[in-house]
């Protein structure tokens, strides 16, 4: 497995001596930092579940700036962003005639590219949050993609109960797990073989960590790569590591599932 030059794949963000260690290096990121865990703690003690208290924060971060709410520090990156997880589909065999599936499809930061690109109709996006689908559309309108027709639905969970079986030639979920514990991860990868067409495939990407599994105010989550192997493997589907995103200017990793 190969590593990636921005990733420190050994840091534990949790303990408390990075933390001591970050801050020395970085005061002006403090005060922000402090701000976050008064409002996650206020957030938690308001909504127990996960994806309650994930679609609070996204209400909060998204009433602020949509783009920084989905991981962009400005607009460049967002298109670059959504430009590399396009290109990397399109490498890898994406054609106009196939069905997407979009998990967490946030304000279309790459979905308004894939809607372009697939037949009218062909791109479904899910998000847990009302206001980033305010944001989508917003998205939607200002690339002038009506006519193609695409879903945009929330959703509370990743049962995908409304959905059909064998529909989808490809799911994505970029983003979505390195903001999910554990439990929410086997959700998906219980029901989401389901849905997969014949030789279908889903791409996710995560925080990878070769040290200790871990995780930051309950919204970043940090996994070790044969874990989730394994979790896919129990539901009886395919993992694969993908080496050649690796390559790519990005911090997270991504695995891609079939179903044999």
């Amino acid at each position: 497995m190969q590593g990636h030059r921005y990733k420190k794949l050994n840091v534990n963000r949790s303990s408390v001596v990075h933390k001591v260690r970050y801050a020395t290096r970085h005061p002006e990121r403090v005060v922000p930092y402090l701000r976050r865990t008064a409002r996650d703690l206020w957030l938690r003690a308001k909504h127990r579940d996960h994806v309650s208290y994930y679609r609070a924060v996204m209400a909060s971060d998204a009433g602020r700036d949509p783009e920084a709410a989905v991981g962009s520090r400005n607009h460049d990156r967002w298109l670059a962003l959504g430009l590399m997880q396009f290109d990397y589909l399109r490498r890898h065999g994406l054609r106009p005639d196939q069905r997407m599936l979009d998990i967490g499809c946030g304000n279309l930061r790459a979905g308004w590219r894939f809607i372009d690109y697939l037949e009218p109709g062909h791109y479904y996006g899910i998000d847990i949050s009302p206001d980033i689908l305010i944001s989508a559309k917003k998205t939607l309108v200002s690339y002038e993609l009506q006519a193609k027709l695409p879903y945009l639905t929330i959703s509370g969970d990743l049962t995908f109960d409304f959905l059909p079986s064998g529909h989808f030639d490809v799911v994505h979920a970029h983003s979505v797990f390195s903001h999910s514990p554990i439990e929410v991860i086997d959700e998906c990868l219980s029901h989401v073989g389901r849905l997969l067409a014949p030789d279908g495939i889903f791409d996710f990407t995560y925080d990878r960590t070769e040290g200790r599994e871990h995780q930051v105010l309950r919204e970043d989550f940090y996994y070790r790569t044969e874990t989730l192997v394994a979790l896919a493997e129990r539901h009886g589907l395919k993992a694969q590591f993908m080496d050649d995103w690796e390559q790519l200017p990005h911090g997270q990793s991504k695995i891609r599932i079939t179903a044999p």
